[in-house]
Order: structure tokens, then C-alpha cells, then sequence
């Protein structure tokens, strides 16, 4: 009565509600992802910056991490410019589902089709959340302005959520500010199914950011999460360091090489070095991507930690709002 129920996606079942947010670059890797799906959950491989033969064996080692237990999905923005070559390598590796954010392909549902991969977009309206429903999606992703990463909306996830829920009648999953097992429970009585969740598995062991990396999410201030234009040309929520304050003062950061990975790019910065640097602990050149309420995270936890306390805490708020409930009128 008190757990965590089932999350089913075309067809699929997962054991826990719970989605990893795909996090590039290279932070929600195999490791993450393996471990994630043998906890229950749904593992995600964040393709960016990944050629074709990397993605594949990515996918072999997280099936292996997994114990073949969970789901395993992988996260390819719209934005970069093999965008088409990822999914396409990714559904003939045999990953159970696809998500899909910056922007909106149309196309992917027919490769869904073809290889009976479901497909999950990642939305910010309801309009969009019809439109996705009305091309196939298996389910969608609701993405507020608390996420970490590329944004599509300046409203909270809150706001969008309850639209989105009586727009469709596909299973609907909440992202952006979802860290503790109240706030699953809070989201699962607005009519969501799932969750998705990035920065706190951003912050575990088995995360593939350094350990810099991570240290700044155990010293973030909430006033460090700030917003930066990103040069893909959408919104992008991080933590306040010395390449954002450049940022901030107008600076035109040297682009040292580029490889014309994304379809648009405005160039006043190169996004993919940045996340690079940041992920390989180049900490004051990088984009440290985090969701709002980052200053909340005060451990490096394992995966099966965080999922323990998960359902620790979901439970704890079954049994408080139901106390709550049985002393109404």
C-alpha cells in the first residue's frame, strides 16, 4: 500500500517509477544507467558527443552493469546534428525506449515504429504533449524551469503538470525539482505515472562526473543556480562558476575548435567543450548543469542509496497523508 508503484511504457514495466535523466557529457554513462536499471528503475545513456560505435558499446556494458534487470533508454537532443544517426544506432542495439529533448522530431516515431523502440519526448506544454501523443509517443516527460540542462519553458513543472495530465491519456512522467520521495508522491497525486530525475544521480558514486564536479553540488548556494543563454539557442540551468560569470559580463569565449556538432549554433561559446571540460574536472573552463535545487544534495550517494531512501521517504508520505486524510471532514 505504501510502495512505489510500477511504471508502464508501451508495453514495458518497470519495477519503480523512476527515470535517470539522460546528462551529458559522459556523466550518465553506462554505470549510471546499469546501475539505475538494476535498482528498478529506467538507466539513461546520454548520447551527445558519442560517435555511433561508442553508443553501441556504451549500451553492452550497461546491459552487463544491469544484471539484466530494469530498462535501459538512451537521451539524444534534436539539437546536434546526428541526431538521426544516434537513435537510429541505438534502436538497432536493442535499447528498450527512447527519450528525446531540445526540440521536436517528427520523424523519430516512424524509426519507433520500424523497431518497435517506444518513444518518450521531453515536453514543456500541453499543446506539445497532444502533438507527441497524436504521432505515437509511448508516453511524455514534463520538464519544468527547475531542471538541470537545456530548457524549453520559463514555467515551473507544477504549473505544466496538471495541463499536460488532462491533455492526454498517456502515461505522463514529471521532471525538474524531483529529489526527495515526497516529491514523487506529491506528483503521482497531481496524475503523473513516473518521475524523471537527473541531478541527484548526477551526484552518486556511479555518476561519470569527477570528483570537482560533484563537490561544487555539495557546496552550492541555492542563488548559485542561474541560467545561461546556451549557443544551441534555448535556455540552460547551472551552477554559478568562473566561466558563467564570463558569460554574464558579455565575454565571447574562443572557440578552439569547432565540429559543427550542432545544427544551430550561435558560437558565443562552444557548449560541447565546456560540458567537456566540466566532465573531465576542467572545473572553472566548464558548464556544470544542475536542476534549481541543487543546494539541497548534501551527500555522494550510491545508487541503491538513493534508491533506499526513495522509497524510505514515498512510504513515510503515504502514511502522513493518509493520516492527514482520515482526521478530515
Amino acid at each position: 500500500m505504501f510502495e512505489l508503484p510500477e511504471l508502464n511504457i508501451g508495453g514495458l514495466k518497470a519495477k519503480y517509477p523512476i527515470i535517470q535523466g539522460g546528462m551529458a557529457i559522459r556523466i550518465s554513462g553506462s554505470k549510471l544507467a546499469g546501475a539505475v536499471a538494476r535498482e528498478g528503475g529506467i538507466g539513461v545513456i546520454a548520447g551527445i558527443a558519442m560517435s555511433p560505435k561508442e553508443l553501441e558499446k556504451e549500451i553492452k556494458e550497461a546491459r552487463e552493469k544491469s544484471e539484466g534487470k530494469g530498462l535501459l533508454g538512451i537521451n539524444v537532443l534534436y539539437a546536434v546534428s546526428n541526431f538521426a544517426e544516434l537513435i537510429k544506432t541505438g534502436m538497432k542495439a536493442g535499447i528498450d525506449l527512447v527519450l528525446q529533448g531540445a526540440g521536436f522530431s517528427r520523424d523519430i516515431y516512424d524509426w519507433g515504429r520500424k523497431f518497435n523502440v517506444p518513444i518518450v519526448p521531453i515536453v514543456s506544454s500541453a499543446s506539445l504533449a497532444k502533438l507527441a501523443q497524436k504521432l505515437g509517443a509511448a508516453a511524455v516527460v514534463v520538464e519544468g524551469f527547475e531542471a538541470g540542462g537545456h530548457l524549453g519553458t520559463d514555467r515551473p513543472m507544477l504549473d505544466i503538470l496538471p495541463e499536460v495530465v488532462k491533455a492526454v491519456k498517456i502515461p505522463v512522467i514529471a521532471a525538474g525539482g524531483i529529489l526527495h520521495g515526497q516529491d514523487i508522491y506529491r506528483v503521482l497525486k497531481m496524475g503523473a505515472q513516473g518521475v524523471q530525475m537527473g541531478t541527484r544521480f548526477a551526484a552518486s558514486k556511479e555518476s561519470g562526473a569527477p570528483d570537482n564536479y560533484k563537490q561544487l553540488y555539495l557546496e552550492a548556494k541555492p542563488e548559485d543556480s542561474i541560467l545561461i543563454n546556451s549557443p544551441v539557442g534555448l535556455p540552460g540551468r547551472g551552477i554559478r562558476n568562473f566561466l558563467t560569470e564570463r558569460l554574464f559580463a558579455g565575454e565571447k569565449i574562443k572557440i578552439n575548435k569547432c565540429t559543427k556538432c550542432m545544427k544551430k549554433c550561435s558560437q558565443t561559446f562552444c557548449i560541447r567543450e565546456a560540458l567537456e571540460n566540466a566532465q573531465e574536472g576542467r572545473i572553472k573552463e566548464g558548464i556544470i548543469f544542475a536542476g534549481k535545487r541543487v543546494a539541497e544534495i548534501k551527500d555522494i550517494l550510491s545508487v541503491k542509496e538513493i534508491f533506499d531512501n526513495l522509497k524510505k521517504e514515498f512510504s513515510e508520505a503515504c502514511r502522513q497523508n493518509l493520516a492527514v486524510e482520515s482526521i478530515l471532514p
